[in-house]
């Protein structure tokens, strides 16, 4: 889960709080692993914190979500934790906690330590029981450590499990790249919801689309077909497989027209 930021306009929208200058909405969204779609999302504007839309997920227990420091809140990962969910996120660098034990480190394969921890000090009431700190180097050199309630799970898993959330920022990066609102329909909170409601609609019936096809054109190609084809009446799979490059062989009869019975 992740959040991303659309620049507005403060003056023009001034109910689109963000800074002191600026203005913005803000796209709250959880991706499904085994998909690459939304399975969640919710847009407020921009001064709205991104922790605010974690706390009400729509998760059956024995889920893992995937957050990063942006949501390092105790109070919020206990909560998860009392429903029966698994998570993943970074430890940020003030953070306070005292080792209860220490695991054999995998250093072969990147892990620098696996230690039980408790959090100490003010938060400590807010997550009152042991989680695990993971310390891992990755391939390009740099060091991260995860927090994760999830014992089981080798520490390298534990990094791939975060790693995977590169996929919501692929999805930032796509909707931000290909489907772009260069202008809004109104100024009012209902009129830029419902027009980014819609690009995301349309975002994925296309990917649904592409799914059930089986067909290995991007995307991206595939919405700028869309574009150029939008009023002609032929099947989107014509686009998907670029059908229209081969037109049908046409027979032309030996005889010449008439505009008879036109």
């Amino acid at each position: 889960m992740d959040a991303s930021v659309i620049a507005l306009c403060l003056s023009m929208y001034p109910w689109a709080k963000y800074r002191t200058k600026k203005g913005a909405v803000k796209i709250h969204t959880m991706i499904e692993w085994n998909g690459s779609l939304p399975a969640f999302m919710v847009i407020t504007d921009g001064k709205v914190h991104d922790s605010h839309a974690a706390w009400d997920l729509p998760l059956e227990p024995g889920s893992i979500i995937v957050f990063d420091r942006g949501y390092l809140d105790y109070a919020l990962l206990y909560h998860h934790h009392q429903k029966g969910r698994f998570f993943v996120t970074r430890l940020k660098k003030n953070s306070r906690w005292r080792r209860v034990a220490s695991r054999k480190a995998d250093r072969k394969n990147g892990v620098i330590c696996d230690q039980d921890i408790r959090v100490v000090g003010s938060s400590a009431h807010k997550y009152p029981e042991t989680l695990r700190r993971v310390r891992f180097r990755s391939d390009d050199g740099n060091i991260y450590e995860f927090l994760t309630n999830r014992f089981d799970l080798a520490a390298s898993t534990i990094a791939d499990i975060y790693k995977a959330r590169w996929d919501v920022e692929l999805f930032f990066k796509w909707i931000k790249q290909n489907l772009k609102i260069k202008s809004y329909m109104g100024t009012t909170q209902n009129a830029v919801f419902t027009q980014i409601w819609i690009a995301i609609c349309a975002y994925i019936m296309l990917s649904y689309h592409k799914f059930l096809s089986g067909s290995s054109l991007p995307l991206s190609r595939f919405l700028s077909l869309i574009h150029v084809y939008v009023f002609d009446a032929r099947p989107l799979d014509d686009l998907l497989y670029e059908k229209w490059k081969y037109p049908p062989d046409i027979i032309v009869a030996n005889c010449q027209l008439t505009l008879e019975g036109f």
